[in-house]
C-alpha cells in the first residue's frame, strides 16, 4: 500500500533526508585516492550519528538464507560494481575510479536515501559522461513526477533518455517508495510504459535511483550475496534522492 504522508511526517521526512545531504557534503570532501573504504564507511557513521540519525542500511537484512545482514553505513560500489558493495579495509580507492555510493539515514522513525557517484581525481572521458547522464536520467524522470500522472511516466523518461544516450538499466532492481519502512510501495524500476502503474498524488515520498550500465544490462551477483556487478565488466552509475510529490513541482528532500 502507498502511504500518504501528513505534514508532520513530511517534516520528519525533511530531517531524515537532510542528515544524508549533509553526509554527502562531507563525503564529497574527504574522498580521495588512497583511502579505504572502510574508511569513507567511519566518516559518513560518525556523521550521520552526530545529527541525531542512525545508519538504516547497518545490519539491513533481506531475509535470505546464507546472506548476512549488510555490515556497514553506505553501499560503496566501484568501477563495473553496480550497486551494494561492502566497504573493506582493503579495497582502497584509486585514481580515476567510479566510486558509487548509496546510503540511509533513519531519524525519528523516517528514512532518507540517495546515492551519488563520485570520480576520483582524473576520470576518463567515458566515465565523465556516464555519471552525467545517470544524473540526467534521474531529472528527465521527475519532470513527470507530479500529481495526476502516473508512476510509469517517470519509469519511462528514465529507461527512454538512458537508452537513448547508447547505455543500459538493470532491470532486476528498481527504486521505491520510502517513509517509516526504508522500502515501501510502488516499485519504481527506470523503465516502463507510460500511462501505468499507480497515479500520484501529494504528500507521496519516493526514492527514485536510476541505476545505469555503460555495456549490456547484464548483471551478476557475488558470493557476498550483496555486490552486483556487470556481466561484461563495464562501468556503472548511480544517482539518487528521495522527492515529496507536491501540489506542483516535485521537492527534492536530498538535496541542500
Amino acid at each position: 500500500m502507498v502511504t500518504i504522508k501528513s505534514k508532520k511526517e513530511i517534516e520528519l521526512m525533511r530531517e531524515a533526508c537532510k542528515v544524508v545531504a549533509l553526509t554527502y557534503q562531507e563525503l564529497e570532501k574527504k574522498i580521495k585516492p588512497g583511502m579505504s573504504t572502510w574508511e569513507l564507511d567511519q566518516i559518513a557513521e560518525k556523521k550521520m550519528r552526530s545529527l541525531g540519525a542512525i545508519p538504516a542500511e547497518k545490519g539491513y537484512d533481506i531475509g535470505i538464507r546464507g546472506v548476512p545482514p549488510f555490515p556497514a553505513t553506505l553501499c560503496i560500489s566501484i568501477n563495473d560494481e553496480v550497486i551494494h558493495g561492502i566497504p573493506s579495509k582493503n579495497r582502497i580507492i584509486k585514481e580515476g575510479d567510479v566510486v558509487s555510493i548509496d546510503t540511509v539515514a533513519l531519524k525519528n522513525g523516517y528514512n532518507g536515501d540517495a546515492a551519488r557517484t563520485f570520480l576520483i581525481g582524473k576520470a576518463s572521458k567515458e566515465a565523465e559522461r556516464l555519471v552525467k547522464v545517470t544524473k540526467q536520467a534521474f531529472f528527465e524522470g521527475i519532470q513527470y513526477a507530479k500529481a495526476g500522472n502516473r508512476i510509469g511516466d517517470v519509469c519511462h523518461a528514465i529507461g527512454e533518455y538512458v537508452h537513448s544516450q547508447g547505455y543500459s538499466v538493470i532491470r532486476e532492481f528498481q527504486g521505491h517508495g520510502i517513509g517509516k519502512e526504508m522500502h515501501e510501495d510502488p516499485g519504481i524500476p527506470n523503465y516502463g510504459k507510460p500511462g501505468r502503474g499507480i497515479r500520484l498524488e501529494p504528500g507521496m515520498t519516493l526514492a527514485i535511483e536510476p541505476m545505469v550500465i555503460a555495456g549490456k544490462p547484464n548483471i551478476l551477483e557475488l558470493e557476498d550475496g550483496w555486490t552486483i556487478i556487470t556481466e561484461d565488466g563495464s562501468l556503472a552509475a548511480h544517482y539518487e534522492n528521495t522527492i515529496l510529490i507536491t501540489e506542483k513541482e516535485p521537492e527534492i528532500l536530498t538535496m541542500l
